[in-house]
C-alpha cells in the first residue's frame, strides 16, 4: 500500500469539472441562493460565527465541541481528499457509517465537488452493500470501522467501479494490507497536499440546481432497493420548507436550538433534520453515541427540536408505563393522577388544534410540578419546543400522551421520492389521526379511482437511478408523484393515511380492510413490538405478534414468571393470555369484520439480517408470509399446533 499511496500524494490529481449548462431557477422561485446554502453554508457560518458551536460528539465521556470554523475546514479537507482520489462531478461517493461528524463532512465535501453522495445503512449485510455499490457505481467509499471494512472486503472483488475505501476508525486495522485501503489520517494527508496545490479549487466550483446531490435508496419492502436521485434544487426546497415561518418547526430552527442525531443519516428525513437543517439554521447537532444510548443521550442533551420515528416515541411511552408499574405506591399514585390530568389536557388541546385552552393551562399548571416536569426531564424532553414523528404512522394514543405531557408533538408525512416533504400538522392546526396538511408550494391531490395520494412540488425527485421504467411508473407525464399510499381528506384540509395500496387486504367476503390501522392499535400496547395482520382472500383476519422482550420480561418478573430466552418467554401461557387481552382490547375499536379472530406469537425477534425487516425496520410482509407460513396455515386450520390464541366468536 505504501508505494501506491505515496505516489498518489506526490502527484495529486486536479479536479476537472464536467462541462454542463444549466438554466438556474429565478430568485423569485427560490428562497435559498446557491452561494448561501447546502455545500457552502458551513463556510458562510465559519466566516460569520467562527467560534460558535456547530456539532458536539462524545469522547471519553465528555461532549466535545466542534465549531463552525472547524466544521468548514473539515468539509474543505474532505473535498480535497476526494478530489485527490480522482472524484469529480457526477462521481458517486459512498458513506457506510453510523452518525458522526465525518458523515456530514463527506456529504457536504462531495457536494462541493458536484459529486453524488450515496448513504449506506450501517446494518446492511454484505450482500445488500454489494448490490448498492454495483447499482450506484460508487468510486470511493468512506467506511466507519473494521466491521464495515470487513463487509466491503468480502465483496470488493465483485465491485469493479469501487476504487478506494477510506476507514475512519483505525482500531483493529493494523494487519489489513490492501493497496486501495486508506486510513483517514492518510486520506487527510493527501487532502492537505491537494489543498496546497489547488487552493482555489472549491471557490471555482458552483453546484447547479439540476446537479444530483445524493442517491437515497428506498427501503425495499417489496423488492430490491431503488436509488432515488435528489437534486440540489430538491434539497433547497426541503430547506425552504423547514426554514419557512410556516414550516415544520414554528418558529424555524436557529442557533439557539439543540438537536440529537440518532436515526440513520442514509434516510432522507434524518439528512434533512441533521445535515441540511444544521447548516441552514445554525442549530447545534449532538451525535448519539449509539442507538442503544439514545435514551441516556436525550437526558444529557435535552434537545429543543426533535425528529423521531414512531418506534422511538412508542418506546419512550412504554418506558413510562413499565417503570410506573414497578414504582413505589406514592409514585404510582402521582402517575395515575398525572395520567388523568394528561388525558384531559390532551383532549382539550386536540379539540383546539393542538393549542392550550384556558382550562388545559390550569390543569397543566397543576400537573407540571406534580409529575410532568419530572417525566419530561427523565425522558429528555424538558426543553423540547417542537417534536416531529414521521416515516411511519403513529398511534393516536401515543401522540395524545405526549401532548398531555406538554410536549408539542406533530405528525408529518413524506417519502424519499419527495424529499420527505408532503404534509405536516402545524402549531394550532393539529388534527389527531392525520398527517397534517400540505404547505405552501405543495400540490396534493387524491386519485379519484384509487384514493392514492399524489404530490407535485419542487422537492419531487429527479427519478430512480438506472430505472427509467420505475421512474415512469412513479411520476406521471403531468409531474404528479404517485406515493403508493391511500389517503382521505379530513375536514377538507388534512390527510389521513389509510394504508399502502399494496397492503390493503381484500377478504374472501370482498371487504377492503386496512391492516396497518389494526396493527397500530395492537402496537399501541407497550407489550407488543410487531404485529402483522393477515387475511387477503381469507375468510377472517389473523395476526402474527412479536412481543416486546424488555417490557414483557419486566411484566413477567413482577408476576413471578421465570423464563430464559425470548422464545421461552413468548410461549408462556401467561404471556399468551396477556396477548389475548391486548388483541381483545384492539378488536373493540373496530367493526366485527375487522376483528382479529386468531393470533400466533412469533418465535423470534424479527431481524434485518434474516431478511424479515428492511434497514429502516419496516416489515417485509412477503418474507414473513414465506418464513412463517406454518403459523399462518395453523390459524386457518381446524387445529392449533403453534402457541397463540383463538378468540371464540370474534368476527362471526
Amino acid at each position: 500500500m505504501t508505494s501506491v499511496a505515496g505516489s498518489l500524494w506526490e502527484h495529486p490529481q486536479k479536479f476537472k469539472p464536467t462541462p454542463r449548462s444549466f438554466a438556474r431557477t429565478s430568485a423569485a422561485q427560490r428562497r435559498w441562493n446557491l452561494d448561501e446554502n447546502t455545500s457552502s453554508l458551513s463556510a458562510e457560518r465559519a466566516k460569520n460565527t467562527p467560534n460558535s458551536v456547530a456539532l458536539r460528539v462524545k469522547s471519553l465521556g465528555i461532549w466535545q465541541d466542534i465549531t463552525w470554523e472547524e466544521y468548514a475546514a473539515e468539509v474543505a479537507s474532505v473535498a480535497h481528499g476526494l478530489a485527490a482520489l480522482g472524484v469529480g462531478a457526477t462521481d458517486r461517493v459512498g458513506i457506510l457509517s453510523e452518525n458522526r461528524p465525518e458523515w456530514l463532512y463527506t456529504d457536504l465535501g462531495a457536494l462541493s465537488l458536484r459529486a453524488i453522495t450515496v448513504g449506506f445503512y450501517s446494518t446492511n449485510p454484505p450482500a445488500e452493500i454489494e448490490y448498492q455499490v454495483l447499482d450506484s457505481g460508487v468510486r470511493v467509499l468512506i467506511a466507519e470501522d473494521q466491521e464495515q471494512v470487513d463487509k466491503i472486503m468480502a465483496v470488493w472483488d465483485r465491485c469493479p467501479h469501487l476504487e478506494w475505501v477510506v476507514y475512519l476508525d483505525s482500531r483493529g486495522m493494523a494487519a489489513y494490507n490492501h493497496p486501495k485501503l486508506l486510513s483517514y489520517d492518510k486520506f487527510r494527508s493527501g487532502a492537505l497536499a491537494h489543498q496546497r496545490a489547488y487552493p482555489d479549487l472549491l471557490s471555482s466550483i458552483s453546484p447547479s440546481p439540476e446537479d444530483i446531490a445524493t442517491l437515497v435508496y428506498t427501503s425495499g419492502t417489496t423488492g430490491p432497493p431503488k436509488g432515488a436521485m435528489l437534486s440540489v434544487a430538491n434539497v433547497d426546497f426541503a430547506l425552504e420548507t423547514v426554514m419557512s415561518a410556516d414550516g415544520l418547526f414554528q418558529p424555524p430552527p436557529g442557533p439557539g436550538d439543540v438537536s440529537l442525531s440518532f436515526l440513520p443519516l442514509s434516510h432522507v428525513a434524518e439528512r434533512a433534520a441533521t445535515t441540511w437543517t444544521n447548516a441552514a439554521s445554525g442549530a447545534v447537532v449532538h451525535f448519539a453515541e449509539s442507538i442503544d444510548t439514545v435514551a441516556a443521550n436525550l437526558i444529557e442533551v435535552q434537545p429543543t427540536i426533535l425528529f423521531a420515528v414512531p418506534r422511538i416515541w412508542e418506546k419512550l411511552h412504554s418506558t413510562v408505563l413499565v417503570k410506573g408499574a414497578s414504582a413505589s405506591p406514592i409514585k404510582r399514585l402521582a402517575l395515575r393522577i398525572g395520567s388523568a390530568l394528561g388525558s384531559r389536557i390532551a383532549a382539550q388541546r386536540i379539540a383546539n388544534g393542538g393549542n392550550h385552552t384556558a382550562q388545559s393551562r390550569v390543569l397543566y399548571a397543576v400537573g407540571y410540578p406534580l409529575i410532568f416536569r419530572s417525566l419530561r426531564d427523565k425522558l429528555g424532553l424538558r426543553k423540547v419546543r417542537a417534536a416531529l414523528s414521521g416515516a411511519a404512522p403513529i398511534s393516536p394514543e401515543v401522540l395524545s400522551f405526549f401532548l398531555g405531557l406538554g410536549v408539542p408533538m406533530y405528525e408529518v408525512y413524506g417519502m424519499t421520492e419527495n424529499c420527505a416533504i408532503a404534509t405536516a400538522n402545524r402549531k394550532g392546526r393539529v388534527v389527531l389521526g392525520t398527517v397534517g396538511e400540505p404547505g405552501e408550494s405543495i400540490e396534493l391531490t387524491l386519485d379519484p379511482a384509487t384514493g392514492e395520494i399524489l404530490t407535485r412540488h419542487r422537492g419531487n425527485f429527479v427519478g430512480y437511478w438506472n430505472r427509467p421504467e420505475a421512474t415512469a411508473d412513479t411520476v406521471d407525464h403531468d409531474g404528479w408523484l404517485h406515493t403508493g399510499d391511500v389517503g382521505e381528506w379530513v375536514n377538507g384540509t388534512h390527510i389521513r393515511i389509510v394504508d399502502r395500496i399494496k397492503d390493503i387486504i381484500i377478504t374472501a367476503g370482498g371487504k377492503n380492510i386496512s391492516p396497518s390501522e389494526i396493527e397500530h392499535q395492537l402496537k399501541a400496547s407497550p407489550y407488543v413490538k410487531e404485529a402483522v395482520v393477515i387475511g387477503d382472500r381469507k375468510p377472517y383476519l389473523t395476526a402474527l405478534i412479536g412481543v416486546e422482550f424488555d417490557t414483557v420480561g419486566d411484566w413477567a418478573s413482577r408476576q413471578g414468571i421465570e423464563y430464559t430466552t425470548y422464545r421461552d418467554l413468548a410461549t408462556r401461557p401467561e404471556v399468551l393470555e396477556l396477548m389475548r387481552g391486548i388483541v381483545t382490547e384492539a378488536n373493540s375499536k373496530f367493526a366485527r369484520v375487522e376483528n382479529v379472530r386468531k393470533f400466533r406469537v412469533l418465535p423470534k425477534v424479527l431481524d434485518h439480517d434474516d431478511g424479515e425487516l428492511t434497514a429502516t425496520q419496516k416489515i417485509r410482509r412477503a418474507a414473513l408470509h414465506e418464513k412463517f407460513g406454518d403459523l399462518i396455515d395453523d390459524m386457518y386450520a381446524d387445529g392449533s399446533v403453534h402457541p397463540g390464541g383463538d378468540l371464540a366468536g370474534v368476527g362471526r
